[in-house]
């Protein structure tokens, strides 16, 4: 099995959940996003976030804007819509949920590790 390739489908999977999240805090152009899931270390690409906004976008759940820029082209800007907002919402739910059910797996001890301790100590 290879570990970094399951590194990546790990952060895959949470990689929507982060962007709406970096989007509902308001207006926000796609380096910025980009900028901070790198420094989060999600490391993520913008050939792979600009598909996954696209989508997001079709599904109702982002928006965005062109704004103009002083400094080039306009720039898009993104928002999370009405349903973007409710469908997070509904994505913190199943986080917290499986983070607590995460914790509880990976926080117990090995049942053979306590079995052969009491046996040893017999």
């Amino acid at each position: 099995m290879n570990l970094e390739n399951t590194q990546v489908q790990m952060r895959k999977g949470i990689l929507e959940y982060c962007i709406l999240h970096i989007i509902s805090r308001g207006e926000v152009y796609a380096s910025d996003m980009l900028d901070e899931l790198t420094t989060a270390k999600i490391m993520v690409v913008e050939g792979t976030l600009y598909p996954l906004l696209t989508r997001l976008r079709k599904a109702g759940l982002v928006e965005y804007k062109w704004v103009e820029s002083n400094s080039g082209p306009p720039r898009k800007y993104y928002t999370l819509t009405e349903q973007g907002q409710s469908f997070l919402e509904s994505l913190d739910t199943t986080w917290h949920e499986l983070m607590k059910s995460t914790k509880l797996i990976t926080s117990r001890k090995d049942k053979d590790d306590n079995n052969n301790n009491s046996t040893s100590q017999d």
